[in-house]
């Protein structure tokens, strides 16, 4: 089906039986101008999507198939919810017209030397990545509502640029003093099987992981802020893993006053739908954002004066990747940028 006006928009999800690829079905599903004509997976390759997640049987689904079996001339817009690694030769293999938003970490870094050093192999499609956009939607919307490729960001450093890219580009904080203590939900390790995620290694208890400066999203952060200050940004980041399925909290330490940083925020996220900046001293919780595309947003000072904590929640799974990742694909298609996602958390 080609794009024209009032026409529904045909969707292809390749990696559909991953986390990320049942939330974008669960978003499409109450898309008023998305229609999924094609699922592919590798393994689960000839099944139905009901029966790889049952919480989808409800819905009337293509079964999953191989990507080589997928009619591309037939899609409007690919949704990649791939591995990383693995995406850059498939998208090198598609269509060159197809408009695409990709959701694993292959696009998302522009220098092919910081890509490697951060994935540990060169990049194999560096001519693609010369073409993608990065997908922090409110930051990049003019270039990928023209964009035929959206390299979607990663949950953990959405959650970070949330808080820090306004304070940053307004100069009211220290940047040689940012320190992000991040939270997150399991289901932001995958799907695989992994002995560190079993029910008995994971609950009652939380641990860190990738300390260090070790973590892959560093890429990301250090890309963004340092093109935003315009000199190099070198943030301390720490993430940890708690036995809970879905959201990240992100505690941001910052030396700047407390309410010109809460102002600053304010200001920039003033008439954004999707980002909430709650009033000074309030602090969001990610039970309040739970299913939802939203990030809430909270400022507190510190006891010691010149400083302040920024905390900013979001749905690792929707605002951090597949809710942003449509959010992204409605611009891509003019569409409504908020189109299928004004849909409220889950409470309780």
């Amino acid at each position: 089906m080609a794009l024209g006006a009032g026409m529904v928009k045909n969707i292809a999800i390749l990696g559909a039986s991953g986390y990320t690829g049942a939330e974008l079905v669960r978003l499409i599903a109450g898309h008023p101008e998305m229609q999924i004509v094609a699922l592919s997976a590798d393994r689960k390759a000839g099944m139905e999507m009901g029966d790889v997640f049952p919480f989808l049987r409800h819905l009337p689904l293509p079964k999953l198939v191989k990507i080589d079996e997928i009619d591309f001339a037939q899609v409007d817009l690919c949704f990649c919810a791939l591995p990383h690694a693995t995406t850059q030769a498939v998208v090198a293999g598609l269509p060159k017209t197809l408009k695409i938003v990709d959701l694993s970490a292959d696009f998302r870094l522009r220098d092919a030397a910081e890509y490697e050093k951060w994935y540990g192999a060169p990049h194999a499609a560096m001519d693609l990545q010369a073409e993608a956009v990065y997908g922090l939607t409110e930051f990049y919307r003019a270039q990928i509502a023209t964009a035929r490729l959206v390299a979607g960001t990663g949950c953990n450093a959405a959650a970070g640029q949330f808080a820090l890219r306004p304070l940053i580009a307004a100069g009211v904080i220290d940047l040689d003093t940012i320190l992000i203590d991040l939270k997150a939900g399991v289901s932001g390790a995958g799907r695989s099987l992994k002995e560190n995620l079993l029910h008995a290694e994971l609950s009652g208890g939380t641990h860190s992981y990738s300390a260090g400066g070790k973590h892959r999203h560093l890429g990301e952060f250090d890309q963004e802020f340092s093109a935003i200050a315009n000199r190099p940004v070198r943030i301390q980041f720490t993430p940890h893993l708690l036995p809970m399925n879905r959201g990240i909290l992100a505690t941001t330490y910052v030396q700047g006053d407390a309410h010109l940083v809460h102002a600053t925020l304010q200001a920039a996220y003033r008439d954004e739908p999707f980002i909430h900046v709650l009033p000074f001293g309030s602090l969001p919780s990610t039970r309040d954002i739970a299913g939802s595309n939203l990030c809430h947003l909270g400022v507190i000072g510190d006891r010691i004066a010149g400083r302040a904590v920024v905390i900013s929640v979001l749905d690792n799974l929707t605002k951090g990747s597949s809710g942003q990742a449509i959010q992204n694909a409605n611009l891509m298609l003019g569409l409504p940028e908020t189109m299928g996602l004004l849909g409220a958390p889950l409470f309780p």
